[in-house]
Formats: structure tokens, sequence, C-alpha cells
């Protein structure tokens, strides 16, 4: 794009590059080179630092700040030295001086086509190495293979590349974040943000300001734009977890940005476009709180275009073993342990627990017992017997009946470290009686070394009393 009021030469200029193969489109003034930068996205712009209705300089920033892959070329016919480093300053990448020379003109282009592309390749090259590191991004989050989450991931894969509203319903702890996560990186632009906020987690008034961002002397501490999630997200997605709990006020300007495609941030009295996607999830009924007039009607039916149901960790038990495997792999990398295998009566019980608080709850149960564990092997007692726990979601797994261990409250142990050491003095001195005081059986059964267990009896003063 060509970006001069003096029309004969921004003209000239269109004829010389289309004759060299280069799309061109020209603007005469700053608010026509917003236009055709939002209508066309050109790749380089060639821009005067005089222009009739605003500094080339400010339009400079303003065209980074909507398209920070921009090239951007300033020219000008009255050049100093103060004018280059302010261009250079604000993001220009090259610096012309009127008369242009075509020759001179072409050998910066190349040079601008030249970064782009190492810019293009460094991009792919750490979204390779993304994809490495995150092993596990997208679909593949979402761990299982029963019939549910099957018919969970086919529905993912067909709802991702669209840009619908989608509504993500199921319980707490049930995993409805990964899910929007995987339908943004099933959408046509996966690069682009993803913007996620807890409308129950923020205030009334910090979360408008979150989402639909405020002008300079909006209100008192002010002091500069900012923009709302909706447009900083640009054409990626913006997540509103809890949409249950936003605020009734909030309610109808967010149906006018679904519906207008434009976001009024506080204090502005002109609107910015959006371009974001808008995922939206709940652990609510909606239609209830729709009839009990909590939530407008019209907002949920255009916020639930395409509603996507999660599913319970017990209507899908069967997924457990792989689920158990991915967590605990993940946590052991981050703790820097190594753990090859679960008990199998371990996993037996986990898969007969009721799980009220979903995947969520067992994330939880899984990264505490990577804490305990000493050994290879993570074992039964290392993830139910644990001084302090109340195990109230746990099922008799042999009997099927609920059962729940009483623990008063003067039990519990505050202090993780101390919790820990006690935990370890408790399973050593089982382990110990157990294996009937001998100190080989028993080293091997805790996957310890024997001169490390008697290292351990004595730090915790067990000697021969169990």
């Amino acid at each position: 794009m060509v970006v001069d009021d003096e029309r004969i030469l921004a003209e000239t200029l269109s004829e010389f590059l289309t004759g060299e193969g280069f799309p061109v489109e020209v603007a005469f003034d700053a608010r026509q080179a917003m236009i055709q930068l939002d209508h066309h996205k050109p790749e380089i712009v060639i821009c005067d630092i005089q222009l009739p209705d605003k500094s080339g300089l400010e339009l400079l920033e303003a065209m980074l700040k909507a398209s920070p892959g921009l090239a951007v070329l300033m020219i000008t016919a009255y050049a100093t030295v103060e004018s280059a480093i302010q261009a250079f300053h604000s993001g220009a990448r090259d610096y012309l001086i009127k008369p242009i020379l075509f020759d001179d003109l072409t050998a910066r282009l190349d040079h601008l086509i030249e970064w782009q592309a190492l810019k293009r390749e460094n991009q792919a090259l750490r979204r390779k190495l993304n994809q490495k590191v995150h092993a596990r991004s997208g679909i593949e989050s979402l761990v299982g293979t029963s019939p549910v989450m099957q018919s969970l991931k086919s529905w993912i894969s067909r709802v991702g590349p669209t840009r619908a509203n989608v509504l993500i319903t199921g319980e707490s702890g049930t995993g409805k974040e990964l899910a929007a996560r995987a339908l943004h990186d099933q959408g046509d632009f996966p690069e682009a943000p993803f913007l996620a906020i807890n409308c129950a987690a923020i205030p009334a008034e910090l979360l408008e300001n979150q989402l639909f961002g405020h002008v300079k002397g909006a209100f008192t501490g002010a002091d500069r734009d900012r923009d709302g999630l909706f447009v900083a997200a640009a054409d990626g997605t913006v997540f509103l977890d809890e949409i249950g709990e936003l605020p009734i006020a909030l309610q109808s300007k967010l149906l006018r940005v679904i519906e207008n495609r434009e976001v009024l941030p506080v204090g502005a009295n002109r609107p910015s476009i959006m371009k974001a996607r808008i995922l939206s999830a709940t652990n609510k009924n909606l239609d209830e709180e729709v009839k009990a007039g909590r939530f407008r009607a019209d907002l949920y039916y255009r916020l639930n275009v395409v509603n996507v149901p999660m599913p319970s960790l017990r209507s899908r038990r069967e997924d457990i073993p792989d689920i158990v495997e991915v967590l605990i792999q993940k946590h052991a990398q981050r703790m820097g342990k190594r753990i090859d295998s679960v008990d199998a009566d371990a996993i037996d019980r986990l898969m007969a627990m009721e799980w009220r608080g979903n995947v969520r709850e067992l994330d939880n149960l899984l990264e505490r017992a990577v804490i305990l564990a000493d050994g290879l092997h993570l074992t039964e007692a290392e993830l139910f017997h644990f001084p302090g726990l109340i195990q109230d979601s746990v099922l008799d797994f042999k009997t099927g009946n609920g059962g729940s261990t009483e623990i008063q409250s003067s039990e519990w142990i505050d202090d993780l470290r101390e919790a820990i050491r006690e935990y370890e003095k408790t399973h050593l001195k089982r382990v110990l009686a157990d294996s009937g005081d001998d100190r080989k059986r028993a080293a091997a059964r805790l996957g310890l070394g024997l001169s490390s267990l008697y290292a351990k009896i004595k730090e915790h003063g067990l000697g021969g009393n169990y």
C-alpha cells in the first residue's frame, strides 16, 4: 500500500510497482489508509511522514498496532536525523528521502520481502518447537477414547473451523477451557491470541474494563488508552468462563458486541471493530437462569449457536487409566521425578471413586501423590493414605458402598512439609510392620536402597518400635 497525499507521486509509485508484479492499493490520507489496511491487509506499506489529517508517524504506530507483522517504509521530502530516528523507534523498517529513485526503492523492497520471509520461517520453527514442548495441545489435550469422548472430539473437529459462537456446558472440573482451546486450535487463526477470563472472579467494574477497554481520561488513573480483550484478541478467541455469573448490566453490552461486531471502550464515543470469536462456558443451567430473570434470553441464544456438553468423569470411567498416566507424567516432569507405573489396585480404586470434582479433583489427588512418591512405582498408599485427608468422595471399590473417613479438624496439619514428614513416618512404620521387620524386603517395597531405609529409620527415630 502506498500512502501519500501527493496524488501524482502516489499514482506514479503505484504504476511502477504494479509493473514490477506487486498488487498495490493507494491511500491519500491516514483515515483511508486504516480502511485499506483492514480490507486488503497489505504486507508492506510505503508511507509519507507528512499527511493532511495525521502525522505519518502516528499512522505508523496505529498500523503496527492493528497489524504487528507489517513492514513499513517511511518516505519524506524534509529529512532530518531526528525524524529518521523517531521513525525507526516507532517501528519503521526503512526510510527513504524524496525524490525516490526506482532502483533504490526496488532494493529496499527486496530487503523487506527477505525480512518478512525470515520472520515467517522463525514463526514456523517456533511453532514446531512449541509442539514438541507441549506435546498435548488442542484435541490431544482431551484425553480418552471412550465413546462419549470420541463423540466430543468429532464434534469439536466439525465446529472448530467455523467462526460460530459456542457455549460449552458441564460440571465444574470437566475441562471446559481445554475444549475451548481445542476449538481455537481447530480454527482459521490458531496462532492468534486465546484470551480467557473468569466472569465470576472479577468485580463488575473491573470486568467491564477488562472486556471492553477504556480511553485516556475515562476515570481516575486512566492515563492512556487501553484495549479490552475483545479488541486485543484480534482474529483470535475470547473465552468467557462462568458466563452465567456475568452481571445483567454487562450482558446487554456484550449482546451489542456480538450483534454489531463493535466494541465501545469505557469513556469512548466511537466504537472499535471486533474480529474475535467468542466462546463461553458455564456449569449452570442457563435455561433455568433465563426463566429466573438472571440471564438475558437474547444473549443466551446468541452465545448458544452451538452447544458442546462436557461429560463428567463418572460417565467415562474407562478413560481414567489414560488420564492418570498423562497427569502423573505432567506432575513428575515438573517436579523432576520419574514414575514409570501405578499400582493396579490403585487404578481399580480410582475408577470406583465418585469424582464429584471431576478431572480437577483427580488432578489434585495425583499431584499430591507425586509429591509423596519415593520410587518409580506409585502405590495405593501414596495415593490414598495421607494424614488429614478426608476422602468423602471415595466409594468402597469392593462393595460399591459410599464411605468416608471422619477426621477432626484438630488432626489436620497445615504446614505441607510437616504433613509430608508425618505421612512418611507413618508409611515407614506400616511397611516395616507388614514386612515383619525384614529391612531388605521393606526397602524393596518402598523403592529405596537399604542404606537409604536405615537413614530414614534413624531420621524419624523409629528404631525397632513401630
